[in-house]
């Protein structure tokens, strides 16, 4: 979905802010949609709960996270609609809401945790408030929008299922270390101050969770927090995982607490934001080479200066096909060269999407230019070029490494590269069918891949 939304912008302009103007403008979307639902029931809880959602730090630095907008957007936009289903009792918002479900599930599956947490809220119900017959409205209006996807991996080496299913979890065990951080997490990304009061007062609480529409916000904030917290024994839980659910907390609070305690959230919010808004502030001011002692000096540079590094390369752009040794990597620098730049050797998890983009059949025999942070080691190039030489250059004071690499020999890769890739990160379950894998037509002559069990 961030994908067709980013599409439709660069057929706009390819100017920067454009890009992040979604993300931008998703806050204030959001607010306002909160004080919506709060307001039939006390309108300055309403604009206090909001206000206090749109102070959350989250929403000072999210404008950097760009993949979740949709997913959030489109959560709320569901939730929202089935909150109008309970009010106004019609089924055309429950079919609605079914549709916006749908949409966010082609943003990301975190969309199934809203999905399941619909299906929570009924069952909770009282026996008389059980509308079955809504919820079977909301899953068959999203299923059309499954089905595209579930297709769409069919046809594609059930990519999407691989990746966050299998293919990202190298880290993953039991650690007592993660629950904690999660902990700490949503402490952060949530007020503090209203989750202590919200504890204070459970009989209050509770007795409040009769009301349906406030019983259904705690339920869908609830669950997926409640999935997080468990996933965290043994996964750590990334910040941005949590941000499509953050607002249905704010909407329970608003309803549960009073307007003296959601004004003490406001103003810690407020000071609290107010300290990454100057830390920010602060950082962008600084010349830039302040952080050449950091660790990550070289990826500061390469993210702020990528116009000049490619102008470093320049004189190579007629000769070789640019490459890197890393997905982000190419992403960026292929935004702002305006040409593909590949992803050169295994590379992580996340690089597989750029084995739909790189064919590296038609490479075979060209000279490929590959563009490092770090030192190339030899073994990783010499194998698979006619010969190879190395430069490198610095930019405010960050050392990049060039590697030439002429008479690329497609042969040697696949067999010492591509194919254990295709064990690594192709090797489909028996129990998914298979209709057709990119990879595996490109690289083994076959239109699907070795299954394992």
């Amino acid at each position: 979905m961030i994908g067709w939304l980013l599409a439709l912008l660069l057929k706009l302009s390819r100017a920067e802010w454009l890009l992040r103007l979604p993300v931008t403008l998703l806050p204030f979307a959001l607010a306002a949609g909160i004080y919506v639902v709060l307001r039939r029931v006390d309108e300055a809880k309403a604009a206090l709960a909001a206000l206090a959602f749109l102070l959350l730090p989250a929403n000072v630095w999210g404008v950097f996270i760009t993949t979740d907008t949709p997913l959030v957007f489109f959560c709320f936009a569901s939730a929202f609609a089935f909150w109008l289903g309970i009010v106004r009792r019609s089924a055309g918002w429950y079919a609605l809401a079914g549709v916006f479900l749908g949409l966010a599930f082609l943003s990301k599956y975190f969309a199934v945790l809203l999905g399941f947490a619909y299906v929570v809220h009924v069952a909770l119900s009282p026996r008389g408030q059980r509308d079955w017959r809504a919820l079977a409205l909301v899953v068959l209006s999203s299923l059309p929008f499954a089905a595209v996807n579930l297709w769409w991996n069919y046809e594609h080496c059930w990519a999407n299922l691989m990746f966050n299913l299998y293919n990202r979890h190298d880290t993953a065990g039991w650690s007592w270390k993660t629950p904690l951080v999660y902990a700490v997490s949503v402490l952060y990304v949530l007020s503090p101050v209203a989750l202590w009061q919200l504890a204070k007062e459970r009989r209050r609480v509770a007795a409040a969770l009769g009301e349906p529409a406030t019983r259904f916000f705690a339920v869908v904030f609830a669950l997926p927090f409640g999935f997080f917290a468990a996933l965290s024994a043994v996964k750590l839980i990334g910040l941005h995982w949590m941000l499509a659910f953050v607002p249905f907390f704010f909407v329970a609070a608003g309803g549960l607490l009073s307007r003296e305690q959601l004004l003490r959230s406001v103003l810690y919010l407020g000071a609290l934001s107010a300290l990454h808004v100057a830390a920010i502030l602060a950082a962008a001011m600084l010349p830039l080479d302040t952080w050449k002692s950091a660790r990550f000096y070289d990826g500061i540079v390469y993210h702020a200066r990528m116009p000049e590094i490619l102008r470093e390369l320049k004189p190579y752009g007629e000769e070789f096909d640019f490459a890197t040794d890393g997905y982000s990597m190419s992403a960026v620098a292929s935004f702002h060269a305006r040409r593909r730049v590949a992803v050169f050797g295994a590379a992580s998890s996340h690089a597989r999407h750029d084995d739909i983009l790189t064919d590296f059949r038609r490479l075979d025999g060209k000279n490929i230019l590959v563009l490092r942070k770090d030192a190339p080691g030899d073994a990783d190039y010499r194998p698979y070029f006619r010969s190879v030489e190395y430069r490198e250059f610095t930019l405010w004071g960050a050392t990049f490494h060039v590697v030439l690499g002429r008479g690329f020999d497609f042969a040697a890769y696949r067999e010492r590269i591509l194919k254990p890739l295709q064990q690594r990160y192709y090797a489909i379950p028996r129990y998914l069918p298979q209709g057709h894998c990119y990879f595996c037509e490109r690289y083994l002559s076959t239109p699907t891949c070795p299954t394992k069990d």
